[in-house]
C-alpha cells in the first residue's frame, strides 16, 4: 500500500513514465516542481460568455459549444483581454489510478498579476479539484482581472499537486512540528492551519504594498524584469499601521511573519473566515517543500498576499490575521527543494511584485 501524502518530484516523473500524466507535447524537466507539476497552455483559447463547470456526466467540449463567443489562435501569441473569460485546453491530460486525487492552483506569478486561473475537467462540479480515477483532458479557465496579458502555447499559468489519501496535518501535529522546528517567526497562531497576518508597519520606510492601476498596457508574460512597476502599480504607503481597501481594487501586500515549509511538508494558502471582512486573500496558494527553509538556502520567507476587496471599503490593520497555511505531509522528501538547484523567483522574498516588473 502506498504511503499517504503529497507526491514529490520523483513520484511525478514515475506518473509520467507510467502514463498517468500524458501530454500532447513532451513534458519538460522545468515543469516538475518539488511537489507539483506545471501545466501548459495549448494552442487555442475559447472566449466564453461566462465561467462554467462541466457538471456530472458532461464534457467541457460540449459546454464550450453552448458558451463560446469566438476562438483565439494562440500559436503566434495573442492577447487575453481584461475582464473577459477564456477556456484554454491544456497540453496535459490525466489517467489517475485509484486512491490518487489532484488539486490545481495558480502559480505565484499568475496570482500576483491578478490573473484568475482555475482548472476545469470533464464531469467536474468544483474548480481545481480532480477526483481519483479521473481520465480525461484538463482545461484552464483564465480571466485577467487587472491587466490584459499576452500569452503563447506552452506558458505555465497553473500547476497541479497529487496526493495519496489524507495528508493534512492536524492542529496537534502542526503544534508538535512547530515546537521541533519553528514554522513561523513570532507566535504561532494554529487553528485549522497556521494563521498569518498582514504587515503594515515595515521595519524600514512606509511602503506597505501596491495597488493595480486601472488603465494600463498589455503584459507579455514572457518578459521578465521588463516593465517599470510605476506604469502598472500605485505604491501604498502608510505610517499609521492601517490602510483602507477600495471595493474592486487589487492589492499586493506581505505577511508580517516569515514562514518555513520543511522539506517533508508542503502547504497551501487557504482563505481566512469570511466573517472577518469584505476581502479575499488567496489567489496562488501552493508553497513547496523547502520554501524559506535553511536546507534550501532560506531563513524564513514572507508570504506575498494577493488581496481583493469586495462590496464595501474595509480598514485593514497591522497584525490582522488574513489567511492560513494548511500544511500537508509529503509522501517522501522531494529530490529537489524550493530554492535549491531550481530557479525559484521568490525564495527569501519580502514585498515583491510578479517577476515581469522591475
Amino acid at each position: 500500500m502506498m504511503a499517504k501524502g503529497v507526491l514529490p518530484s520523483q513520484a511525478l516523473r514515475q506518473l509520467i513514465a507510467d502514463g498517468a500524466i500524458s501530454a500532447s507535447q513532451p513534458i519538460i524537466a522545468a515543469q516538475i516542481q518539488p511537489a507539483s507539476l506545471d501545466l501548459r497552455l495549448g494552442t487555442v483559447a475559447y472566449r466564453v460568455r461566462a465561467s462554467f463547470l462541466a457538471g456530472h456526466g458532461r464534457k467541457v467540449a460540449d459546454r464550450l459549444a453552448e458558451f463560446e463567443m469566438h476562438r483565439v489562435d494562440l500559436t503566434a501569441g495573442a492577447v487575453l483581454e481584461k475582464g473577459c473569460v477564456y477556456v484554454i485546453p491544456l497540453m496535459e491530460g490525466l489517467s489517475l489510478p485509484d486512491g490518487l486525487t489532484a488539486v490545481a492552483n495558480a502559480k505565484s506569478s499568475t496570482g500576483r498579476l491578478d490573473l484568475l486561473t482555475r482548472t476545469i475537467t470533464d464531469g467536474g462540479t468544483e474548480f481545481d479539484r480532480i477526483p481519483e480515477g479521473y481520465v480525461g483532458p484538463l482545461y484552464a479557465e483564465v480571466c485577467p482581472k487587472s491587466f490584459s496579458v499576452l500569452v503563447r502555447p506552452g506558458m505555465r499559468l497553473n500547476q497541479i499537486r497529487f496526493r495519496q489519501g489524507q495528508a493534512v496535518l492536524t492542529d496537534g501535529e502542526l503544534t508538535q512540528l512547530h515546537a521541533a522546528e519553528p514554522l513561523v517567526s513570532g507566535e504561532a497562531v494554529i487553528s485549522e492551519g497556521l494563521g498569518f497576518s498582514v504587515d503594515l508597519r515595515p521595519a524600514r520606510g512606509d511602503l506597505v504594498g501596491y495597488r493595480a492601476k486601472p488603465h494600463t498596457g498589455v503584459v507579455d508574460l514572457d518578459l521578465i524584469g521588463h516593465y517599470p512597476a510605476a506604469e502598472f502599480w500605485e505604491e501604498i504607503r502608510t505610517t499609521e499601521g492601517r490602510i483602507i481597501l477600495d471595493p474592486g481594487a487589487f492589492y499586493i501586500l506581505v505577511s508580517r511573519e516569515a514562514v518555513t515549509i520543511p522539506p517533508d511538508c508542503a502547504a497551501e494558502m487557504a482563505p481566512y473566515l469570511a466573517m472577518v471582512g469584505e476581502f479575499r486573500v488567496h489567489y496562488a496558494g501552493f508553497f513547496d517543500p523547502g520554501f524559506g527553509h535553511a536546507a534550501a538556502g532560506g531563513a524564513g520567507s514572507r508570504g506575498v498576499l494577493e488581496v481583493r476587496c469586495h462590496e464595501a471599503p474595509f480598514v485593514l490593520e497591522h497584525g490582522q490575521v488574513v489567511g492560513r497555511l494548511v500544511y500537508e505531509r509529503m509522501q517522501s522528501r522531494p529530490d529537489t527543494l524550493y530554492g535549491q538547484a531550481i530557479r525559484s523567483n521568490y525564495q527569501g522574498q519580502g514585498l515583491k511584485l510578479a517577476k515581469q516588473f522591475r
